[in-house]
């Protein structure tokens, strides 16, 4: 057997601190600890499902496609009142499109492909069952050749409108025992060999490997656990899934990898939201659903990337979650060089290789300051000050060459005054029409921004100005009045505004669109003074009060979660970046609060520390 140094070349090395670039693979033996160590990737240990946007009508029974949970395409569908629908809507990871329809309104059709090339066929038509096959080109639906076999509820497998899989089903008047497969070549549809067990059937795969799981097998309690899976000629009896279910999503890639989730377990029966993973060999339970829920389609993408949407809870939805496996990067905070001076109730803007610190509270005491420290991605670098020393100021900005300082407060009130960075030097450029302080819910860049909110003294702001390089205009109102929260655009037409002080500390989100607010999803935990980096669709939140937090969540356009927290936690400090390379600096830690020049870096991926003892 190989040693160490014959497959990496040397010996274990001796550190007394972590080496600074250690590869995958490597390891070392910590002085200090009295430990060998190794670095391994920062992974999800288990699956999850994240809530999306919904579709824009809500409807039961579609036909679904997608390679994975950013690119999906939904059709057809029942969305109640004896009403069966031809929209077709597309899947971007964040919002669902209208695009153009089915040639036939149908329901409990099936599906096969990917977003830009897919089959729709089969269902329920309003008054017939149907053997119509359409085929998706990316922009339009065209007629094909159709299915031997009329059936609705039938299961699919392919990965493109040339190569499809579909069996089972159930065929008129209400025959639920179908066993036939037929075979898609692009052309026309050919009979193969039947499933083992007649069925309405879920499935996932491709055309010459795929997984037929539970479903329906008869009228009344023919709920079903079995599951068979195709080689190219033949189907085999395999594993059971742990709970027999119809009416259920499925997802996969091919008869090793699937995942199932959803569905009823009986006549009567409440829905569940039960989730399995399929290996090649067995099922294994997953995180549930958020929303159980019967009527989903056959299932867009994979065992590790898929998407539930539509189906019935207490009527047709338009509801989304996204599915995402074990083994997904998992984000982590380091620790940077410090900045030269510690303070808070500063701000910043930037991204994480190049971003600007400025303004805010230092020693000795509190003294208001107008020094601005700018950041390489390595150490921080002080450079000219601000015209008007301030805190508890908003910023915009995206690198350490272009950036505004928004609003604020000196020695004491607050001012209108707003200043241009060009990389060398300050320049006061048109005033706010309305003076305040606490905007740190601000963003976009320097030359198209958004100043959300502030405090008035007395009580917050709904106000919002738009800057468009040369002055600002009031424009409309946000929904909520908060100050002191967290503000994340890339223009002053597309922002997000969270949490903040309105005037209790709230969770409330909304979302501008260059006309008009809308509320979205809470924040997981409320809080002001906090630092956030991004854009309305994808941003990231973290640290805060009350309590000096370390949380950090992450906004996907949809909905917030959790993820990993500061190493630090803190508040009134500086945030830059994006939800992949972000970046905190200064601010307040600890109880008694203590300020800090302490910098850290968000990654995604990021790697975590392994020991090994050696006592």
């Amino acid at each position: 057997m190989a040693d160490y140094k014959t497959i990496h070349g040397t010996t274990v090395k001796n550190y007394t601190a972590d080496p600074d670039n250690p590869i995958e693979g490597q390891v070392w033996y910590d002085e200090t600890a009295r430990t060998l160590q190794y670095q391994i990737p920062n992974v999800t240990a288990a699956g999850s499902w994240r809530t999306g946007n919904d579709m824009n009508t809500g409807r039961s029974d579609p036909g679904a496609v997608g390679a994975d949970n950013t690119a999906a395409l939904t059709f057809g569908g029942y969305s109640g009142g004896d009403t069966q629908v031809a929209v077709t809507e597309s899947y971007d990871g964040t919002s669902w499109t209208e695009v153009a329809d089915l040639n036939t309104a149908r329901w409990s059709l099936s599906g096969s492909g990917i977003q830009t090339s897919a089959l729709a066929f089969g269902g329920y038509t309003g008054s017939a069952f149907t053997e119509k096959n359409e085929s998706w080109n990316g922009s339009g639906w065209t007629e094909v050749g159709d299915l031997n076999t009329t059936r609705l509820e039938l299961g699919s497998s392919g990965v493109s409108n040339t190569s499809a899989l579909a069996f089972g089903g159930r065929t008129p008047p209400n025959v639920y025992n179908v066993t036939v497969t037929e075979s898609w070549n692009g052309t026309a549809w050919t009979e193969v060999a039947d499933l083992n067990t007649g069925r309405e059937a879920r499935g996932a795969g491709t055309q010459t490997s795929a997984i037929a799981a539970g479903q329906k097998t008869a009228a009344s309690n023919g709920q079903s656990a079995k599951s068979e899976t195709w080689n190219g000629s033949s189907w085999t009896e395999v594993a059971d899934l742990n709970l027999a279910r119809y009416g259920g999503g499925a997802a996969g890639t091919s008869n090793t990898s699937a995942l199932a989730y959803g569905g009823e377990t009986g006549p009567g029966a409440a829905h569940t939201a039960n989730t399995e993973l399929w290996n090649g060999s067995s099922w294994a339970e997953q995180a549930n659903l958020a929303s159980a829920r019967v009527g989903l389609g056959n299932g867009s993408g994979t065992a590790t990337s898929a998407l539930a949407n539509g189906g019935y809870i207490s009527s047709r939805v338009g509801n989304t979650e996204e599915w995402a496996g074990a083994g997904a990067d998992v984000g982590a905070w380091a620790t940077g060089n410090n900045m030269n001076t510690a303070r808070d109730f500063h701000t910043g803007t930037g991204v994480q290789t190049s971003a600007l610190a400025f303004g805010g509270l230092k020693p000795p005491g509190s003294t208001v300051t107008g020094e601005t420290e700018s950041y390489d991605g390595t150490s921080w670098t002080e450079v000219a000050d601000l015209n008007t020393a301030r805190e508890d100021h908003g910023s915009a900005g995206v690198s350490n060459t272009s950036a505004l300082a928004i609003a604020g407060e000196p020695t004491s009130g607050k001012v209108a005054i707003a200043e241009s960075w060009n990389g060398t030097s300050w320049t006061e450029v048109n005033d706010l029409n309305t003076a305040r302080r606490g905007a740190e819910c601000s963003a976009g860049t320097a030359t198209s921004a958004l100043c959300m909110g502030g405090d008035l003294d007395p009580g917050q702001a709904d106000l919002v100005e738009s800057w468009n390089g040369t002055s600002w205009t009031e424009i409309a109102n946000m929904n909520t009045a908060r100050a002191r929260g967290a503000g994340a655009a890339a223009s002053n037409t597309a922002a997000l505004a969270a949490g903040g002080i309105a005037p209790s500390v709230t969770v409330n989100a909304e979302t501008w669109n260059g006309s008009a607010w809308t509320e979205v999803g809470n924040l997981n935990t409320a809080r002001e003074r906090m630092g956030a980096g991004g854009t309305s669709a994808a941003a990231l939140v973290f640290g805060g009060e009350p309590g000096n937090v370390a949380h950090t969540e992450e906004w996907d356009g949809a909905s917030w979660i959790e993820t990993s927290n500061l190493n630090t936690g803190r508040s009134e400090f500086g945030g830059a970046g994006t939800t992949t390379a972000g970046l905190a600096f200064g601010g307040q830690t600890g109880s008694p609060n203590v300020r800090t020049a302490g910098t850290e870096e968000w990654n995604v991926p990021s790697t975590t520390i392994k020991t090994v003892s050696t006592d």
